[in-house]
């Protein structure tokens, strides 16, 4: 028996890619990594030092077409005798993973935060606000694991790489055109994310939170608000109906800190709140909280950090 975890590398190889590997090793079968596309084999050998015992490339699948990948993924599970399928909890995963959980009749765990213990797994909950612990009765089990909740391991060396071809037949659907941020760290991938809202009071001010960031190393977020507002871009909104991420490091400055926002970054390992109203719930869940006006705080916060790495 093996463990088969799909990989999507459409645009390279993300951190996740590497969770989702080590996450498959920790489960003690041999990993076989799956993808399709046009990867470069030098890039997927890399899946090698995680755990991958070798990465499967169906070349002839172009898109994420939900369907085409279901057939695919199912083929190499058969032939690579797999009893475990891993993904990574992003779109693709949520697309495939309930198909392929009727198709091969194999219990499905969405949002795992942890290596199993025997059959049970633990995952989030009720929007992030408490944990669960399940369990698969089926043969064949299916799992995605949530971004940043399980950290990468090298663990061994290259691994081939290897032509597969899943038959999966024709793509449904037609991929017209990409749209993603230059030059930006992913919100779900990002190890540091300083996030803003309307207690910013304007988009011309950003420029201090963007500052912040960039001496941090961080991914640049904003509330719902401000978002819809149009101050800042809708793919930087964090939230229960934005982004779901689970940083090590999450400052938020001038956010009330209402439940839906709280449900997409509770999950942050230590959260710093800066907000001007001592009532503010956000203070609540804060690690960290920072009694001061945002305009005053970040821009010394930023000037300390210049300082600490300038003399480090």
């Amino acid at each position: 028996m093996s463990t088969l975890v799909y990989i999507n590398s459409r645009d390279g190889l993300a951190k996740t890619a590497y969770e989702a590997i080590t996450y498959g090793k920790k489960l003690g079968q041999e990993v076989i990594a799956l993808t399709s596309g046009s990867a470069d084999d030098a890039l997927l050998s890399k899946l090698g030092e995680y755990g991958a015992s070798k990465v499967l490339v169906d070349r002839s699948i172009q898109s994420d077409d939900p369907q085409q990948l279901t057939r695919l993924i199912a083929s190499a599970v058969d032939s690579e005798s797999a009893n475990t399928v891993i993904f990574s909890h992003d779109l693709v995963a949520k697309a495939v993973a309930p198909r392929l959980s009727v198709r091969l009749k194999a219990g499905l765990i969405s949002g795992a935060i942890d290596v199993p213990t025997g059959d049970t797994i633990k995952v989030n909950v009720f929007s992030g606000k408490a944990f669960g612990n399940v369990k698969i009765n089926s043969s064949k089990k299916i799992i995605s694991l949530l971004p940043n909740s399980f950290q990468p391991e090298e663990n061994g060396s290259s691994c081939s790489v290897e032509e597969y071809n899943g038959n999966a037949g024709d793509a449904k659907i037609t991929l017209l055109e990409t749209k993603k941020p230059e030059g930006e760290i992913p919100l779900p991938e990002a190890e540091i994310v300083v996030s803003a809202g309307r207690g910013l009071k304007g988009s011309e001010n950003w420029g201090m939170i963007e500052d912040l960031a960039k001496e941090l190393g961080a991914a640049t977020a904003c509330s719902r608000p401000v978002a819809d507002i149009g101050w800042r871009p809708h793919h930087e909104h964090v939230g229960q109906t934005g982004v779901a991420i689970r940083p090590n490091l999450y400052i938020a400055a001038g956010i009330s800190g209402a439940i839906q926002h709280l449900a997409g970054v509770n999950g942050s390992k230590v959260i710093v709140v800066i907000n001007t109203d001592e009532e503010a719930p956000f203070f609540k869940a804060a690690d960290y909280g920072v009694l001061g006006d945002a305009f005053e705080v970040i821009p010394k916060l930023t000037e300390a950090i210049k300082k600490f790495k300038a003399s480090n």
